[in-house]
């Protein structure tokens, strides 16, 4: 039973996200119109999208933000285990979007254009465009971003990860913390709900935050 689970989890994995989504709707009995049960499946096909799909990613073109994206891992009798793409990051990603909602910050209201010609980037947030560079190291698996003047030069290196729609990139939660905040500032938004995400990192190792892209 467990080795048919698995080949029918590769399928969905496998399979566009709206099909992959009703494949695994239907392999645990639950309502394909239920959006908490969508958003958890969603996140764990994202899961195995990066573990299935582990091409390297060449970064150019616009890219347009599709939600937070979560990566931890929890120590249980000693030993570590990742938690990406479960019914756990799920629930944090979709608790840290609704504090991101809160200043504005949401899916679609922010958009990257990456330049690989020159290696420059715009990230445009809610109307505000905030450019620098970005380089791509490590085999096409980190990314750093480094911003401009407008951003008193704020830089931030994370992992690069294949995604079922486009692309995650993952920074330490404090780089991301760090980076919402002045982001909330430019919107003219208090950054004190964007402050209460880093406590949610307590009980988990390597505890990283990104975004979701989709191209």
């Amino acid at each position: 039973m467990k080795r048919i689970l698995s080949v029918l989890v590769l399928a969905a994995a496998l399979a566009a996200p709206a099909q992959a989504q009703g494949i695994l709707g239907s392999i645990f009995g639950n309502n394909s119109g239920d959006s908490s049960t969508g958003s958890t499946i969603g996140s764990i096909l994202e899961g195995l999208a990066g573990t299935v799909f582990s091409a390297p990613i060449s970064l150019d073109g616009t890219y347009t933000y599709n939600g937070i994206a979560v990566s931890a891992t929890s120590s249980e009798g000693g030993i570590l285990s990742s938690l990406a793409g479960t019914a756990v990051t799920s629930g944090i990603e979709s608790k840290i979007d609704e504090y991101l909602a809160k200043v504005g910050i949401k899916p679609g209201a922010m958009t990257i254009t990456f330049n690989k010609e020159d290696n420059t980037f715009t990230w445009n947030i809610a109307g505000i465009p905030l450019s620098g560079h970005y380089k791509v190291g490590d085999e096409e698996k980190t990314v750093t971003l480094t911003f401009g003047k407008t951003m008193q030069y704020f830089s931030m290196t994370g992992n690069l990860e294949s995604s079922l729609t486009g692309a995650k990139m993952l920074f330490t939660a404090n780089k991301t913390v760090a980076f919402l905040k002045k982001v909330a500032s430019k919107l003219g938004q208090s950054s004190g709900t964007i402050g209460t995400i880093a406590k949610m990192a307590d009980g988990y190792d390597n505890f990283k935050i990104g975004f979701k892209l989709a191209k």
